[in-house]
């Protein structure tokens, strides 16, 4: 029974590593455009399915639409989404100059890197909360076997919650980062 509610603590994990993605840093990562969504055909699609986005410098994304049409509608995408960059349009691409962070937005980032920390972690502890529940109110499961089972969930709850601490640690760097 542990293993399941593992599981969704390992996709808490994993969602709060996806949130962090999308946190910039002054360092070019194609996991910004990812929630930027361009019209393709009247359907609003993120770039990363319309264009290929590499790094061809540290502090630059190189986004190269896979029709030649899209390069206007993924430059208008880019600065719709008011995600802190401007394209600059070029024939059949477009170049994403990733400016460097003042020391105001790098703590504005820090902050918000740790409300989503925060957030994986309540979702960590309502997942150990079900499944202390659900240890309740099995009435098969002997009181002594019942405590085991609880302290094993509260162990693999404490190790998630340190993963998480660890990549916010991580992060936390990555943004103060100069």
């Amino acid at each position: 029974m542990a293993e399941e509610y593992e599981v969704k603590m390992q996709k808490a994990v994993e969602a709060t590593e996806r949130e962090f993605a999308k946190i910039r840093t002054s360092v070019a990562t194609p996991a910004i455009l990812n929630n930027v969504m361009v019209d393709y055909y009247g359907t609003p699609t993120p770039i990363p399915q319309v264009a290929k986005v590499s790094i061809p410098e540290p502090r630059m994304l190189l986004v190269t639409p896979w029709e030649k049409p899209m390069v206007e509608a993924i430059n208008k995408a880019i600065l719709v989404a008011n995600i802190g960059v401007t394209p600059m349009m070029e024939s059949n691409c477009i170049r994403v100059a990733i400016p460097i962070l003042t020391s105001e937005r790098r703590e504005e980032l820090v902050k918000l890197a740790r409300k989503h920390a925060e957030e994986g972690k309540v979702a960590i502890r309502n997942i150990r909360r079900d499944a202390n529940d659900a240890i309740k109110k099995n009435k098969e499961i002997a009181e002594d076997e019942a405590k085991k089972s609880q302290e094993q969930i509260q162990k693999v709850t404490d190790a998630y919650i340190a993963k998480i601490d660890e990549i916010l640690k991580v992060k936390e760097a990555d943004l103060l980062a100069v």
